[in-house]
């Protein structure tokens, strides 16, 4: 079945179909009727408009390609299964709560709570700007993205980022299980009270980062302006260049070419048990 060039603003306009194309429609008119695409599956939706809320709810094996969420488009996609978005925008609050098997690539995303609670969830080559990405998502994938958030990847699990900017307040707070390649991180107190995290080739820039962490692993990564630096934290940490300073971590080791300072944690112990080397 074909939907072609269709404008409606009705209530769950196409409640229901399967295995159709869905093109050059318009979802969108003073009616704002809700749930355009509802319990339905196996559908491909190109070049196509949506104005109004919940679009697509309880939907699976769905793919659209080369349209347009407005920021009118509240809560687009929620308990969706197996779905792929190419070359889109998204710009609706909330979009992707609770979904599972999604795949984004090469598109614009604006979003406030932007893929909360979804388990398998890839992003390549795109734009996302949202206050609280990802939160309590799991099996997160991003690769080629750039990010400008306020609270990134917070309660995640087994998040990996490959080749990423990410300009944020703070980041990766009790993650468990992040891989982080290649990435450029702005972010002040990022990865507090995280477990299993693994850097490598990151540079890093903010104020108090890794405190509280369990289990601590970079490799060839850079520091700049990172004061107060592994507090409370177990950590197997090589850093190129310098850092501001170190406070109290629990054990481990550090390894930097340049230190500024060696604080004692914050509870006023004069012992590090940490091993602090400068290359």
């Amino acid at each position: 079945m074909t939907y072609t060039n269709i404008t409606t603003d009705k209530e769950r306009a196409f409640f229901g179909i399967s295995n159709a194309l869905v093109t050059g429609c318009r979802i969108d008119g003073p009616e704002d009727g809700e749930s355009a695409f509802k319990e339905t599956h196996d559908l491909t939706i190109d070049n196509c408009y949506f104005g109004l809320r919940y679009p697509v709810w309880h939907s699976k094996n769905t793919t659209i390609s080369h349209s347009e969420m407005t920021e009118k488009c509240r809560a687009a996609l929620w308990y969706d299964e197996d779905i792929k978005i190419t070359d889109s925008v998204l710009h609706g609050p909330k979009v992707f709560r609770d979904c599972k098997n999604v795949v984004i690539e090469n598109c614009d995303i604006v979003s406030d709570e932007f893929a909360w609670r979804c388990n398998n969830i890839t992003v390549i080559n795109s734009s996302i700007e949202s206050v609280y990405p990802f939160l309590m998502s799991e099996n997160v994938k991003l690769v080629n993205c750039k990010i400008k958030a306020k609270y990134m990847c917070q309660y995640t699990k087994n998040c990996t980022l490959e080749n990423c900017e990410i300009e944020t307040k703070d980041a990766f707070w009790e993650c468990t299980n992040a891989k982080m390649t290649n990435c450029i991180i702005n972010s002040e107190y990022v990865a507090w009270h995280s477990y299993n995290s693994v850097f490598t080739n990151c540079s890093f820039t903010g104020t108090q980062p890794f405190c509280y962490c369990d289990n601590l692993v970079m490799r060839n990564c850079s520091m700049t302006g990172c004061d107060f630096s592994f507090e409370r934290s177990t950590v197997d940490v090589e850093v190129t260049g310098k850092i501001d300073s170190i406070r109290g971590p629990i054990k481990g080791r550090i390894k930097a070419d340049e230190i500024g300072e060696i604080l004692p944690s914050s509870d006023g112990e004069s012992e590090l048990e940490a091993e602090i080397i400068v290359k």
